[in-house]
């Protein structure tokens, strides 16, 4: 088995159904008492937030880049960045270790495809809406992407960072990100990408009358292939 390295603390929120779902997929997979081996970097998501907000990408980028090396030299086979927005730094970060990044993207682009999909609605932060870098990621497998109205785009990512971040999941916010979906549809979406990882904690495949791609189930799933394969380490 190879090791998975893990920058989380993304938040840790989502960091802990990522180690959930990583040894439950294991333990399916090989049956006994497997779990997975893996290595977990944990940040303090408010000096990461803080980065986000003033647009000091750059220095989030060098901060990532310092976890993934220490989890390089805890012997991790790969990495995963557990979080869609800080792809956006996924370059420099894939830059300073000589182990691959699983690109969360591009294996939510093959489950898309995968289901023959090409049209798919996105909801995250308003970084992952509205910048180029994952919407970009995407298309460049051939998917059509479409976001939320402007007031939608407000809406998504403050249920994010004031609620599921904080592990607060109400009634309400599931009920707004039902009707978003609904207009996303409308718009000709064929699928929904929940693009935040903490959006799983809100929103399951009963609560959208479109399939639903969780980007951190998927992003796990990629990541128990990679640990299984049969390639030396």
């Amino acid at each position: 088995m190879h090791r998975i390295g893990l920058i989380g603390g993304l938040s840790w929120e989502s960091s802990a159904l990522y180690y959930h779902l990583l040894n439950q997929g294991i333990a399916t997979r090989l049956g006994g008492a497997h779990s997975a081996e893996c290595v977990l970097y944990s940040v303090d998501f408010a000096e990461i937030e803080a980065m986000q907000s003033s647009g000091r990408w750059a220095d989030a980028g060098r901060r990532l880049a310092q976890a993934a090396q220490s989890l390089e030299a805890a012997g991790a086979d790969f990495v995963l960045i557990c979080t869609n927005t800080m792809h956006k730094v996924y370059d420099d970060v894939q830059a300073a270790v000589s182990i691959p990044l699983l690109h969360l993207g591009d294996a939510t682009a093959a489950a898309v495809r995968a289901a023959g999909l090409t049209r798919v609605g996105l909801l995250g932060t308003a970084f992952t809406m509205e910048q180029a870098f994952y919407r970009d990621r995407l298309e460049q497998h051939g998917l059509t992407v479409f976001v939320p109205g402007e007031e939608d785009r407000q809406r998504v990512p403050s249920v994010i960072y004031d609620e599921l971040c904080h592990g607060i999941v109400r009634p309400e916010s599931r009920a707004a990100y039902r009707e978003i979906i609904g207009r996303l549809m409308d718009e000709g979406a064929q699928g929904i990408i929940l693009g935040c990882t903490e959006i799983e904690l809100l929103i399951s495949q009963q609560d959208s009358p479109l399939p639903v791609f969780p980007t951190t189930q998927i992003h796990v799933e990629a990541a128990l292939d990679r640990a299984l394969t049969a390639a030396d380490r």
